[in-house]
């Protein structure tokens, strides 16, 4: 086996462009954001089996595999032992940092049917229909006002969350192709921010980071995506308990459906001073305007 140290992959890569402009060219360097696949193995009494690839930026990789799990319902954070890059022998040295592995509490590993198959997630769609609205409702009831410990949030405090979250896009500043994902309390007050190529994967990050932190379940919080809302985030807004999720664009026809089935609150279109609601109005307060 090689004795080389693999380079660990950063959230942006540098490459070189020939820039246009006006009918003039120009070559530069430029800043794009990393695509790097990433395993996410499950272990436990002894036994390992790959549970997803997805496409992702890296940086918070144990977080997005604690949040993943969360989201699937394979795991907790009170199921996890230990996070940790695979250094197996079978892997080569250029995937060690792209192959991580949850290692259980438990004697054996979750009978799920996710568990039974492998499947690949693209950066772009998420875990698409893994999980159906039959096995939601089994895993979550409803979220009913005494549920939620989230106070109503005023419309003067929406308006302000997408600046918020654009100010606090670090990598985003730099390479202008990443989607984010805010966790806000309801006076408008970043906790945490994740980016990731894929919107679905800032969410998970952004769970994952809160279940290492023993934030859940985040019945106080609300959560902002800059891009469309889209079933595969609320199933994972449902599985963290949030009461409320924003978008900066439109939502899909089931992730309205969820919204309602559910109670969670959900907003769209939240720019430029204006949003509309969805699902469950009654934690916007407009007594302000």
């Amino acid at each position: 086996m090689s004795t080389t140290e693999h380079v660990r992959p950063g959230p942006t890569t540098r490459v070189r462009v020939r820039e246009v402009s006006g009918g003039a060219a120009r070559d530069r360097r430029d800043d794009l954001a990393t695509e790097e696949p990433l395993e996410i193995r499950v272990a436990a009494g002894g036994a390992t089996r790959t549970l997803a690839v997805t496409m992702r930026t890296p940086g918070a990789d144990f977080e997005l595999a604690a949040g993943f799990l969360a989201a699937e319902g394979v795991a907790g954070p009170d199921d996890i032992h230990s996070i940790a890059y695979c250094t197996d022998e079978d892997l080569p040295p250029e995937a060690r940092y792209n192959t991580v592995t949850v290692r259980l509490h438990g004697a054996h590993l979750p009978e799920l049917p996710t568990m039974h198959r492998h499947f690949m997630t693209s950066s772009a769609c998420g875990v698409c229909g893994t999980a159906s609205l039959d096995a939601l409702r089994e895993r979550r009831r409803s979220l009913s006002a005494g549920e939620a410990t989230l106070p109503p949030v005023s419309a003067e405090v929406l308006y302000g969350l997408p600046r918020r979250l654009r100010e606090a896009q670090g990598i985003f500043g730099k390479t202008g192709g990443l989607h984010a994902a805010g966790l806000f309390t309801a006076d408008g007050s970043l906790l945490a921010l994740r980016e990731d190529v894929g919107r679905h994967n800032a969410v998970d990050k952004l769970v994952g980071w809160a279940q290492m932190n023993h934030m859940a379940p985040l019945s106080s919080h609300l959560l902002l995506v800059s891009g469309r809302t889209s079933y595969e985030i609320m199933q994972k807004a449902l599985a963290a308990g949030l009461p409320m999720v924003c978008g900066v664009s439109a939502p899909s026809s089931l992730a309205v459906d969820l919204a309602r089935e559910f109670g969670i609150t959900l907003v769209g279109f939240l720019r430029d001073q204006r949003f509309n609601i969805y699902a469950s109005p009654e934690r916007v307060s407009l007594a302000d305007r």
